[in-house]
């Protein structure tokens, strides 16, 4: 029995309408759980009153449920109580339990094509849709709200300790010396990192064009071990926890919770998400800033392209072909360009086509909004690798654990670069393991 869908029958309006065909009085309605909430979530909602608008056939019902872990967990007990929306937005790192929720997904690329709406998928960025593909190539679900890190620096500090403000460092040997010059002018600390799985190991890795797991990066098999304890890797970290003593680098927390470091000027520079672009333009009391690529480690060559955060939208089966048709719909409007360079230009999130991308540049916004155009620069000058097209590892929220709980022994020098990593890789491998049985 089909329990989630609802259709909204103008009954009262039919028996005014007469001559009305039938089709024009009745809209399907389509619930979207989301996880956005404040500013984020009223834009949800404008995007879903746009849709709306733009037609009279479906309803998209946008719910706020929660953070990403509240809404992929409701979205799991709905499905099992036959209650399951018909989208649902899941965070990047949710992508190999969605992929495994075996019966429970809809492929996009199977609903576009059955349901005859226009669809191509060279239209949307490689570097965004790799990561929510599959082996084949095909569309899993569709891309929303995707971000990559980026470096934000304090260009007033660089000209105050006699750097070029209008030029980032490019590798990692130019991030220590631009440092210990802003440690010269007064400033307490160098740089510091959000997010530092994803930016200073995961991201580190795609950057690198180097595996952070085997099976390209768990892509084409659940068999896969993770990577990241090789010797650029263990060479990363130990650098960094040597310059952890002297505060050329100074963690401040495994989310964005170093993000004050930057705001207050006792760091100069900070890598996290292009998405944090609205935060550092609304903190950044006076001091002028810019944005640039993440550094490399020069021995390993130019970069190749970082890979995402963020979310997508998962379709979910046990609905109507009516229902499906709206969804198919929704995707397309929400593809669109004018409605991708809003959400783009609005949230700092990166946009999913290139169209969007192009409408954007044209409107001016990147010259109006230096450094916005960075992530994308980053993202899209190469083609990603087997190495950099994402990461599709099951368990990975809990990995991310083990992982910031062995880079903190690394920092605070209880471990060194060596076992930190190799304790990291032996327990993650262990989750890994555990997700295979499940999948198998």
């Amino acid at each position: 029995m089909r329990l989630n869908r609802k259709v909204i029958t103008w009954a009262a309006a039919a028996a005014f309408a007469g001559s009305l065909p039938q089709a024009a009085l009745a809209a399907t309605e389509i619930e979207w759980w989301h996880a956005m909430g404040g500013k984020l979530g009223e834009k949800v909602n404008e995007i879903a009153e746009g849709f709306n608008a733009s037609q009279g056939d479906y309803v998209l019902k946008p719910v706020y449920k929660g953070n990403y872990t509240e809404t992929m967990t409701a979205a799991i007990a709905a499905f099992r109580a036959k209650q399951q929306p018909v989208i649902v937005q899941v965070f990047e790192v949710g992508t190999a339990s969605m992929m495994g929720a075996k019966g429970a997904v809809k492929p996009v690329y199977e609903l576009m094509k059955e349901t005859g709406e226009p669809f191509d998928p060279k239209n949307y960025l490689s570097s965004v849709t790799g990561y929510y593909t599959d082996s084949d190539g095909n569309m899993l679900s569709m891309p929303f709200n995707s971000s990559t890190p980026v470096l934000y620096y304090n260009k007033t500090a660089f000209q105050k300790a006699g750097l070029d403000p209008n030029t980032p460092p490019a590798t990692w040997p130019e991030v220590e010396a631009a440092a210990k010059k802003l440690q010269a002018a007064g400033y307490a600390c160098g740089f510091t990192t959000g997010w530092q799985s994803w930016v200073q190991l995961e991201n580190f890795s795609a950057w690198h064009n180097i595996p952070f797991a085997t099976k390209a990066n768990g892509f084409e098999g659940v068999d896969t071990e993770l990577a990241f304890n090789s010797p650029l890797h263990v060479k990363h970290i130990s650098t960094l926890a040597t310059w952890q003593k002297d505060k050329i680098f100074d963690y401040g927390g495994r989310r964005s919770d170093s993000a004050p470091k930057f705001y207050n000027q006792e760091c100069g520079m900070y890598m996290n998400s292009s998405a944090a672009y609205a935060g550092v333009k609304a903190n950044a009391k006076g001091f002028e800033f810019g944005v640039g690529q993440l550094p490399y480690w020069p021995e390993a060559g130019k970069p190749q392209n970082s890979i995402i955060g963020g979310a997508t939208l998962w379709v979910l089966t046990g609905h109507s072909d009516e229902e499906y048709k709206g969804v198919a719909k929704f995707f397309s409007y929400l593809s669109s360009a004018e409605v991708q360079a809003d959400w783009h230009q609005f949230t700092g999130y990166l946009p999913i086509t290139h169209a969007a991308a192009k409408l954007t540049k044209e409107q001016g916004f990147y010259a109006a909004n230096p450094g916005t155009d960075v992530a994308i620069v980053q993202m899209t000058a190469k083609e990603p690798t087997a190495n950099s097209k994402g990461l599709r590892l099951g368990n990975m929220v809990q990995i991310r654990d083990v992982i910031n709980e062995e880079l903190e022994a690394i920092w605070n020098g209880s471990k060194t670069a060596q076992e930190g990593l190799d304790e990291a890789v032996e327990r993650g491998n262990a989750l890994l393991r555990k997700f295979e049985k499940t999948a198998n």
